[in-house]
C-alpha cells in the first residue's frame, strides 16, 4: 500500500474535478489549484453530484469535505504535496512551463505526474527540476469511476519512480497499465482515436448518423468491450484453434479498403452533423442528467464485472 497522503491536483477542469472526487473517496487529503477561485464552487457542486455513484462503487459512507482545500498560489498548493497530478489543458508550450515551476516549488523527490492523454512526457518535463520523478498518469473520463491509468515513463524517469507511482495509484483502486516507452498517444487513445476518425469519415459521407454509430458499438462490440478487449474477443471468433484460425479465415481483410486511417477535414457540415445528431441523441437531456445515468449505469456495470472477471483472470 501507498503511504501518501497529500497529493496536489493543478488544474480543475473535468478531469482535475474527477481527480479530486476519486482522491476524497480513499481519505486522501487534496490541495487543489486554480487561479479563479470561482471555481471551486462549481467543483463542489460536481463532487456533490458525482459522490453517489462514488459512494456506492467504493463503499463509503460519507463525504469528508474538509479533506479538500483549494488555492489560487501554486507555491501554497504543492509546498505539503507528497503527490501532484498535473491536469492543464493538452499544450506542449503550457505543460512545459507549468511543470518547470511546479518541479520549483514542490518537494525534492515528490512524484509528478501529468495527466496529459498523448504528449511525450520527455519533453513536457525538460525544463522541470528532477525530471526522472516526472510521469504521465494519464486516466480515462470519469475519472472517479474508471479504473483504467496509463503510466507513461520520459526517458529520464527511474524505476523506482514508477513503481512508487503504480503502488499509490492501486491505493486508489486504479488498475495501471505500464506503458513500455513512450509514444504519442499512448495506447487507448490511439486505438480510440482510430474509431473516432473511422466514424468521422462515415458521417462525413453521409452512410450514417452519429446514433447509428453509437448503436453499432452499444450494442455489439461495446458489451463485449467491457469485459475482455480486441484481440481475447478475436481469440474466440477463431473457434477451437483461437487466434491462429481467426487470422487465417479474417486476415486477409486487412487487405480489403474498408478503413480510412487520415481523419477528414473538420467542415462546417460536417461540425453540423456531429453537433445536430448528438444533439439529438440527447433528447433534451443536460450534460449533468446524462452523466447521472452513465455513472449510475458504470456503477453497476464495475460491479458485475468483478464478478465475471475473476473467472477469466484468475
Amino acid at each position: 500500500m501507498s503511504n501518501i497522503k497529500n497529493v496536489a491536483v493543478i488544474g480543475t477542469g473535468v478531469i482535475g474535478t474527477g481527480w479530486i472526487i476519486r482522491l476524497l473517496a480513499h481519505n486522501k487529503i487534496v490541495y487543489a489549484f486554480d487561479k479563479d477561485i470561482k471555481s471551486k464552487k462549481k467543483i463542489i457542486e460536481e463532487i456533490k453530484r458525482a459522490w453517489p455513484y462514488t459512494k456506492k462503487l467504493f463503499n463509503k459512507k460519507k463525504l469528508n469535505l474538509k479533506n479538500f482545500k483549494y488555492f489560487t498560489s501554486l507555491k501554497e498548493t504543492l509546498k505539503n504535496a507528497d503527490f501532484i497530478q498535473e491536469c492543464a489543458t493538452e499544450n506542449y508550450s503550457l505543460k512545459t512551463n507549468l511543470l518547470s515551476k511546479i518541479g520549483k516549488y514542490s518537494k525534492q523527490n515528490t512524484i509528478i505526474s501529468s495527466s496529459s492523454s498523448g504528449l511525450l512526457p520527455t519533453r513536457i518535463y525538460s525544463k522541470c527540476k528532477n525530471p526522472q520523478r516526472g510521469i504521465i498518469g494519464h486516466p480515462f473520463n470519469p475519472v472517479y469511476l474508471l479504473p483504467a491509468l496509463e503510466i507513461v515513463p520520459g526517458k529520464k524517469t527511474s524505476k523506482a519512480i514508477l513503481n512508487k507511482a503504480k503502488r499509490f495509484y492501486k491505493s486508489i483502486s486504479m488498475n495501471p497499465i505500464m506503458v513500455k516507452q513512450e509514444l504519442p498517444g499512448y495506447l487507448s487513445d490511439r486505438l480510440q482515436e482510430a474509431l473516432w476518425r473511422e466514424g468521422l469519415h462515415i458521417i462525413n459521407e453521409g452512410h450514417a448518423t452519429t446514433e447509428d454509430l453509437d448503436r453499432a458499438i452499444e450494442d455489439g462490440p461495446g458489451l463485449r468491450w467491457s469485459l475482455m478487449g480486441t484481440f481475447l474477443t478475436f481469440h474466440l471468433a477463431g473457434g477451437k484453434a483461437g487466434m491462429k484460425h481467426m487470422l487465417e479465415q479474417f486476415g486477409p481483410a486487412l487487405k480489403l479498403p474498408w478503413t480510412k486511417l487520415k481523419s477528414p477535414i473538420l467542415s462546417k457540415k460536417l461540425i453540423n452533423r456531429l453537433v445536430d445528431g448528438t444533439k439529438k441523441q440527447s433528447k433534451g437531456k443536460s450534460v449533468a442528467k446524462i452523466s447521472n445515468i452513465r455513472d449510475e449505469y458504470l456503477v453497476d456495470l464495475l460491479k458485475l464485472r468483478k464478478k465475471y472477471e475473476k473467472k477469466i483472470r484468475n
